[in-house]
């Protein structure tokens, strides 16, 4: 690919101005390169995969729209059409298989980061460092507590991963520790 993690974040800087929704993006950037590490992928790709993945979303926040208009961007700005297939399968809604170690990551890892992150920030210390799986598993358990995450989706992202939820969520929570405080966790 002859994109640089440089080009990425400019293109994802056009478009997103939410310092939150960035946050998960580098969250998501962060554990795409953790797993890229684990499963033999190309970190730098992983890695621009979970940064751009919602790079549209703040202004085409609806199913009809995203990650479609951020398709067509990525088209326009000349990002090779695999990866462009990868920012897709994010996506249940797009239709796009899961159908390589990379997409399947990026599926895992995009809502259990803004998850991780969430139960972090609820903890009166709201630091990372004192999340283990258990009490994410635990607050998987409030429906109330971030209703909007598919807890399907989290379950089901650590079974297409191979793993135990609870060694996927501690993957999760090792890939963002190191940039905790860049997350505010």
């Amino acid at each position: 690919m002859n994109k640089t993690r440089e080009d990425a974040w400019a293109l994802l800087c056009r478009y997103t101005q939410s310092e939150n929704l960035r946050r998960h993006m580098l969250a998501v950037e962060a554990a795409m390169r953790h797993y890229a590490a684990l499963l033999g992928g190309d970190p730098d790709q992983w890695g621009m995969a979970g940064l751009l993945h919602d790079f549209d979303y703040e202004q085409n926040p609806t199913l009809d729209k995203h990650p479609f208009a951020g398709m067509e961007i990525l088209r326009a700005e000349g990002w090779p059409d695999e990866f462009i297939q990868t920012i897709a399968s994010h996506a249940p809604h797009t239709g796009q298989p899961r159908d390589t170690i990379e997409r399947k990551t990026l599926f895992a890892c995009d809502e259990l980061c803004g998850f991780v992150t969430a139960v972090a920030l609820v903890r009166p210390s709201k630091k990372l460092s004192e999340v283990e799986p258990r009490s994410v598993i635990k607050k998987m358990k409030d429906k109330a507590f971030a209703r909007g995450v598919s807890r399907e989706d989290l379950v089901l992202g650590a079974e297409e991963l191979g793993l135990p939820l609870e060694t996927h969520i501690q993957n999760v929570i090792d890939a963002l520790l190191p940039i905790a405080d860049e997350l505010g966790v």
